[in-house]
């Protein structure tokens, strides 16, 4: 992630051309999760989850050999990223319904999603700073090369599962009803509709801060490659802290109170990093606003995990 962002910003310029790349990889999951998340329900998870990874690994190689032969163009990136983004929207639906097909006890659920979201973010902690060192010693082909690479183990690590064939309980006649009667579920789940809606909205006017960092570390603070992968550190940082803190929690009790207040807490962050220009404090407010958004997802994950008929899951959580 880092050397792709670091990549368009150096090849343009331009801030607009790393939204479009943003834009990219992020519209073909708006537009085909819901459908494949009817899938997700409908077929193995764990043969989907194979096969989203073998073709993300796929697209991680080409990147790496474009940039590594000095042939890669925005355009190239572009394409790519609209690639990887179908993919996602079959894997992420799918990847999220299998937790609790790994997790026996569904009363340790929570903790389940908090662990996975520490190791998410205990990587999200260190691999933006040696990605940051390695742009800047070899350039962002080696990034995309290992990423590549790294794919096997997540495969290998699939194939060494042992899991309970589950029969699928699903009922509906074709993708259009499955589809249907997902958004009934839904949206028609005061709890479920609310959670995503504050998710949607924290989303849409917050999350952008990702796309233009590379633009923040150049332009207000006069770093480079370094600087951006310590920015991106300590978001995984925060993230981290949040994580751990939900990990320590035993059940949901509470989660209706933990996830405004998350929201709330990333909202202030996101308005006091506005104002500073100094990378030092940028990384301390960048801390509370991984906290604060990290704490929001895993809970709200964890609430909607916990509550979803196991047959809609994949549904609920490609609206997810």
């Amino acid at each position: 992630q880092i050397a792709m962002s670091w990549l368009v910003y150096r090849l343009t310029g331009s801030a607009l051309i790393l939204g479009v790349v943003g834009f990219s990889s992020q519209f073909p999951a708006f537009l085909l999760s819901p459908f494949a998340g009817v899938f997700v329900d409908r077929w193995n998870r764990h043969s989907i989850l194979l096969i989203t990874q073998i073709l993300a690994m796929l697209q991680a190689f080409i990147l790496a050999f474009l940039v590594l032969t000095h042939n890669i163009a925005v355009w190239h990136v572009i394409v790519m990223g609209i690639f990887l983004g179908s993919i996602n929207s079959l894997d992420i639906p799918a990847r999220q319904s299998f937790v609790i097909d790994m997790v026996e006890k569904k009363e340790a659920l929570g903790n389940a999603i908090a662990l996975n979201s520490m190791m998410f973010n205990m990587a999200r902690l260190i691999g933006p700073s040696i990605a940051g060192v390695l742009i800047a010693l070899t350039g962002e082909g080696m990034c995309f090369l290992i990423n590549g690479v790294s794919f096997l183990a997540v495969i290998w690590c699939l194939l060494a599962m042992k899991l309970k064939v589950k029969e699928q309980k699903t009922q509906y006649k074709n993708v259009l009803h499955g589809l249907k009667e997902g958004f009934d579920y839904t949206f028609g789940s005061i709890p479920i509709r609310f959670i995503l809606m504050l998710l949607g909205v924290t989303s849409f006017f917050g999350t952008s801060y990702i796309v233009l960092m590379p633009v923040y570390a150049k332009e207000v603070l006069g770093g480079g490659a370094k600087a951006l992968g310590f920015l991106m550190a300590a978001v995984g940082a925060g993230a981290l802290m949040g994580t751990l803190y939900l990990a320590s929690r035993k059940g949901i009790l509470g989660f209706s109170n933990i996830i405004p207040a998350a929201s709330f807490i990333f909202r202030i962050g996101m308005i006091i990093f506005s104002f500073s220009s100094v990378l030092w404090a940028s990384l301390i407010i960048l801390l509370i606003i991984g906290f604060g958004f990290m704490v929001q997802m895993a809970a709200s994950n964890t609430v909607l995990q916990t509550i979803v008929e196991d047959d809609k899951r994949g549904r609920v959580m490609s609206f997810y």
